[in-house]
């Protein structure tokens, strides 16, 4: 076994097919992602901070009602189409391709969600973090993002301290990318951190493991990993502490 220093840094990439774990509510569907799951073995369908990835459907038309969140933080990230917000604080929000919304749910949160009839056929992704504590002040972020560049990564939210548009309570990072076919870039990364990938459209090469739409890749190394577009790719990319403490009771996001 070759024990060189070349050798001991090479990242380790697990990767994992779409998930066959969903709901269908007619106008309302949702097909989960666990990002636990990539990694043989592993005991916890989230990985640390990231409990799981919700690709969620809703067609024009379309009302979720009042409901409560309790200790995650959910994020709505949302590339194409629109996604309208109401809640119990009086909040109206339109969350669309140019603003990110997170709710740190904490001690509870109530909101609804809603496409109208004239609204295009909604596909976006929910993110559920896990805060590092229970019970925290309840709260709504809602902000403009930076414009898409193409082939560059985008820092959409972070820890609280960080430079990131908006915060989570606890260690991860989100980032998007929109890849044209032929493009590579370097997965990002933190000294120490693990990276989780999903590929929410097209086909990339993350070091030499294919992953195509829908599918995801976990990566756990210093060194630096080229992500190449096998054709034009919409990408997500978690930036994950693995061993931040976490807590285990969200709504959803256990």
């Amino acid at each position: 076994m070759d024990e060189s220093p070349s050798a001991q840094t090479q990242p380790r990439i697990y990767t994992a097919p779409r998930t066959d774990v969903s709901q269908n509510q007619g106008k309302f569907r949702i097909h989960l992602d666990f990002p636990g799951r990539a990694v043989p073995d592993h005991d916890d369908h989230g990985y640390g901070p990231l409990a799981t990835v919700v690709e969620s459907f809703m067609d024009p038309g379309t009302r979720i009602r009042m409901h409560q969140h309790r200790n995650e933080e959910i994020i709505s990230w949302v590339p194409d189409g629109v996604m309208r917000h109401d809640d119990r604080q009086g909040n109206e929000l339109v969350t669309d391709a140019e603003h990110l919304m997170v709710m740190n749910a904490g001690s509870g949160f109530w909101h609804a969600e809603e496409t109208l009839a004239d609204d295009p056929p909604l596909r976006m992704l929910q993110i559920f973090v896990r805060p590092h504590s229970l019970d925290l002040e309840p709260g709504i972020q809602y902000e403009p993002i930076p414009d898409p560049v193409a082939n560059e990564w985008r820092h959409l939210f972070g820890p609280e301290g960080t430079d990131a548009p908006l915060s989570v309570r606890n260690d991860v990072h989100l980032y998007d990318c929109r890849l044209a076919s032929g493009a590579t870039t370097t997965l990002p990364s933190r000294s120490g951190w693990h990276t989780y990938l999903y590929v929410f459209e097209g086909a990339v090469d993350v070091g030499a493991e294919r992953v195509g739409y829908t599918e995801s890749a976990l990566v756990m190394g210093d060194s630096d990993v080229p992500v190449t577009a096998i054709e034009d790719s919409t990408i997500v990319a978690f930036v994950i502490d693995p061993d931040a403490p976490i807590t285990r009771q969200g709504t959803i996001g256990r």
